[in-house]
């Protein structure tokens, strides 16, 4: 049985090239992911752990938790605890290190690496071991700022060269004077760092006189576990955190772990969709090779051969082709990691150095992927070959369904749908992540309802499309009746379109309307003209604010202030604005009161409201982080959004009170109204900063729309290697129901239907069977994309159900597009058909 499995799958090597790339493909797109994670994943560790190198203990600021009405805060790192380390026993060197956001531009005014990786520290002393210098020296005073090597490539500066910066606002233009080497992650991943000395690195972090952290080195003959229990007995409790390079590098590798790996368990999921489209085709050639050798398969059981040997032999046909589809897939699978690599440098991004790297465990989970999905996939059509009786098989080449058999799969397809409709309609109704899981599994319960139910929809559905056939006379009619011929096989063709153009449809939707949604959040709450933030999202300077109100035209501004405060014993947090000017730039629906903001009133959002049990008039006793107290009073209730939300009060009450003031926004209107001229004068204001968005309704609405454009744009790529493998599926089907229907043809051929007609008629059954699967997708996708929509809509009062019909039309033309180009070769193939042979094969 061995020796004829192998014969047969040389024999059919053709037939099973199909079924062979669908695996590949999967396999591929599997390997791929791991051995791209991998290594971005070894390249940020190796990177990062080199940051340690000239750390045995870092001190950390402590933490004292908030606790009745006083507001936790961080113990600050001084001088003397510098001095208290640096004398402690074991102890080699001790540096105070400062650090913070500073973001580069380029010469161009761009910011150098994008501004989420720009990070600014303190040069320690004459000399520091962490940053040797290649050029130039050491940064002295405000007027001077040292660069990494690879920052000024990028930004094309050398020492003496001027540089554009920005720390939380205001540009800064100090002089390069040094450019250094380093080893650190973030500018190893594309980042920047920009280093000043460290009484200037402390007034611009607004930390004089601290540290972020110390590190420190320890004496000759002392380990790191030592010197941390020394630093531990010298620092006061609480006031000071201590941890070992060495845990330091582990958490590092952890973290960075833990990123890779929801990019790592999202690309595998996409694989999986991949995996499970190419089961379809799996399934549907091995049954038509079944059926296309049910005489040989009868031989054999009348020799001698038993059930169980003719279920072996077609598995393992199936492990011959997994195994060479796996092999072939795990080399193209490095291919793609390597590409993936290759792909992110060229976008302008920047990763670590470092090897490919391809583990043991990626060679062996490939390899078992490929073989054990087509294995799996081929139990069925193998079990079914065995049960064919001898007498039975020798008397029929096709084997027809039974109607006990066809009543059964439709009563258990009527089920699944069901239920899963049901359990998707009932998490529909459920509030918060409740519905989650009972909505995941409905969708896969009506999925594969949908899958089973699948020839049973095949007549009517594709019964529709006879007025549109008919134009296409002869053939036309053929097509139509060749695609209801074998439903079973027709709709395990469409299933495999159907998945994903169900997932594409179900995230359009979703993403249509979230997008929406949010849009209609942001520009109908906000009246103000413009706001002004940072590009990365960090903090503004209240000096910000300050230089936009100096603007001329500049009517009305309100910074957006964020602070800790202990109300009734428990974290709150408050939102600081303009009272005066609020409600010229917000336009917030009030459930009661009013919303007047003002001295100790304050007003609070709707679900806080209601989940305090607040109301106009309520006395909030509250802490603030300075550890003074002050009775706030609920003047209104108002209608908060994701945007805007919370406890709101008056800046000039909570300022005294703040150790550090910070706005996260600042909000503005002017007397022009919004125009380029109007942006470029605010910009000009805040002297050209690359780090500041200043931006109208119609900028945000972009800003939006450009980012679900970017994550649907991300999730079509994933989903087209499904995609692809569908459409494998078609051509396979095609070819393998060509050869199979030889004889048919060749009579066609024989009474007068000439080539371009057989042409015709393969490519109208393609387009039949991929119009068939498109609309099922379609549909599937639309319900889930509303029922998700559900379940979002509880937590965003502005969701609405967008139904995108111009996608789905390019969608459903592009469905018929794939049909058309998938039969090309089968089309071509039967066309060239010898009619004499043809009539004679069996």
């Amino acid at each position: 049985m061995f020796r004829t499995a192998l014969r047969n799958v040389f024999a059919h090597k053709a037939r099973l090239l199909m079924t062979v790339l669908a695996v590949m493909l999967g396999v591929a797109f599997v390997s791929g992911t791991l051995v791209f994670t991998n290594t971005i994943s070894a390249a940020y560790q190796k990177s990062s752990s080199k940051g340690f190198d000239q750390v045995d203990v870092a001190v950390r600021p402590g933490f004292t938790e908030s606790t009745g009405d006083t507001v936790g805060k961080d113990q600050p790192l001084t001088k003397a605890t510098l001095d208290t380390v640096a004398k402690a026993p074991g102890t080699g060197s001790a540096v105070g290190v400062v650090n913070g956001f500073a973001a580069i531009a380029d010469k161009d005014g761009k910011l150098i690496g994008g501004g989420f990786n720009s990070a600014g520290a303190n040069y320690w002393g004459a000399k520091d071991s962490r940053y040797p210098l290649k050029e130039g020296k050491a940064p002295q005073g405000k007027g001077q700022v040292a660069i990494d090597e690879r920052t000024a490539d990028r930004g094309g500066y050398k020492v003496g060269d001027t540089v554009r910066m920005s720390i939380d606002g205001p540009v800064l233009k100090p002089t390069v004077s040094g450019i250094f080497t380093t080893d650190d992650g973030n500018v190893a991943a594309g980042g920047s760092l920009a280093l000043f000395d460290t009484a200037t690195a402390q007034q611009l972090f607004h930390k004089p006189g601290e540290y972020d952290q110390i590190d420190v080195k320890a004496a000759a003959g002392t380990t790191q576990t030592q010197l941390k229990a020394a630093l531990d007995k010298v620092l006061p409790k609480d006031a000071a955190e201590t941890t070992t390079g060495k845990k330091l590098a582990d958490d590092e590798a952890e973290q960075i772990a833990s990123g890779m790996s929801g990019m790592k368990t999202g690309m595998l999921a996409f694989a999986g969709i991949s995996l499970f489209v190419g089961v379809f085709i799996i399934a549907n050639t091995f049954t038509m090779l079944v059926a296309q050798r049910t005489k040989e398969l009868a031989l054999m059981r009348a020799v001698g051969a038993s059930r169980r040997q003719v279920t072996r032999s077609v598995l393992l046909e199936a492990f011959f082709v997994g195994a060479v589809a796996a092999a072939a897939g795990l080399a193209a699978g490095i291919g793609i990691g390597v590409g993936l690599r290759a792909l992110i440098g060229a976008t302008g991004e920047t990763v670590p150095d470092g090897p490919v790297i391809v583990s043991s465990g990626t060679v062996l989970t490939s390899l078992l992927v490929g073989i054990v999905v087509t294995v799996l996939a081929a139990w069925l059509p193998g079990r079914r070959a065995a049960k064919i009786p001898p007498v039975a098989a020798m008397s029929s080449v096709h084997a027809v369904a039974t109607t006990k058999s066809l009543v059964v799969r439709n009563s258990i397809g009527a089920l699944f749908s069901a239920a899963g409709a049901a359990l998707v309609l009932a998490a529909t109704g459920m509030s918060g992540s409740d519905g989650n899981l009972p909505m995941g599994v409905g969708a896969g319960l009506l999925v594969i309802g949908v899958f089973v139910l699948t020839p049973l929809l095949s007549r009517p559905l594709i019964a529709a499309s006879s007025p549109f056939l008919r134009i296409f006379g002869v053939a036309g009619k053929l097509a139509r009746q060749n695609s209801v011929r074998n439903p079973r096989r027709t709709a395990a063709t469409a299933s495999a379109l159907m998945i994903g153009l169900t997932l594409i449809t179900g995230m359009t939707v979703i993403a249509g309307s979230a997008q929406n949604a949010i849009d209609k959040m942001a520009t109908s709450a906000i009246k103000a003209d413009y706001t002004v933030s940072m590009a990365n999202y960090h903090a503004l300077s209240p000096e910000v604010e300050q230089k936009l109100k100096d603007v001329p035209g500049v009517t009305a501004t309100t910074p957006l202030r964020n602070a800790d405060s202990r109300i009734d014993g428990k974290t709150e947090y408050l939102t600081g604005v303009n009272g005066s000017a609020i409600n010229e730039l917000t336009d917030l629906p009030v459930d009661s009161g009013a919303f007047k903001v003002a001295g100790t009133g304050v007003v609070v959002d709707d679900k806080t409201a209601k989940e305090k049990g607040w109301k106009v008039g309520s006395r909030l006793p509250t802490s603030f982080e300075d550890g003074k107290k002050e009775t706030l009073t609920v003047a209104g209730i108002y209608e908060g959004n994701e945007m805007i939300r919370g406890i709101i009060m008056d800046v000039k009450t909570l300022a005294p009170h703040q150790r550090e003031a910070r706005d996260m926004q600042v909000m503005l209107k002017t007397s022009d109204g919004t125009s380029a001229a109007v942006k470029d004068k605010l910009e000009k204001a805040l002297g050209d900063n690359p780090a500041i968005k200043v931006q109208d309704k119609k900028d945000m609405s972009n800003e939006i729309a450009q980012m679900f454009t970017l994550m649907l744009n991300m999730l079509y790529g994933l989903l087209a290697m499904a995609v692809i493998v569908a459409v494998l599926g078609v051509v396979n089907t095609l070819a393998m129901s060509v050869f199979e229907r030889q004889q048919e043809i060749g009579m066609l051929r024989a009474i007068g239907l000439d080539r371009k007609g057989i042409k015709r008629m393969v490519r109208l059954e393609s387009l039949v069977i991929s119009l068939f699967g498109a609309v099922l997708g379609l549909g599937l996708g639309v319900f889930f994309g509303w029922a998700g929509g559900e379940l979002i809509g509880a937590q965003m009062a502005t969701y609405s159900l967008v139904v995108p019909w111009e996608r789905m039309g390019l969608f459903l033309l592009l469905a018929g597009v794939v049909g058309i180009l998938a039969a090309l070769w089968p089309a071509r193939r039967a066309s060239r058909l010898n009619m004499l042979m043809a009539i004679k094969s069996e």
